[in-house]
């Protein structure tokens, strides 16, 4: 997945099927954040070469 940021504007680019699907499922969980007046909120922190994995929670 690429990820590009444009000013304000996040993109997420999948670049083959898999990530095709899994951003469509991240879509749907977003916009279901957003009709119901939730929000993601980052856990922890996300350190490349000591920890690969961005982690977020659904307040």
């Amino acid at each position: 997945m690429r990820i590009e940021l444009e000013g304000s504007l996040l993109k997420f680019i999948p670049e083959n099927e898999r990530e095709k699907t899994d951003l469509n499922h991240l879509w749907s969980i977003i916009i279901g954040c957003v009709s119901e007046g939730k929000k993601l909120v980052p856990v922890g922190q996300y350190v490349p070469g000591m920890k690969e994995v961005a982690t977020f929670n659904i307040e």
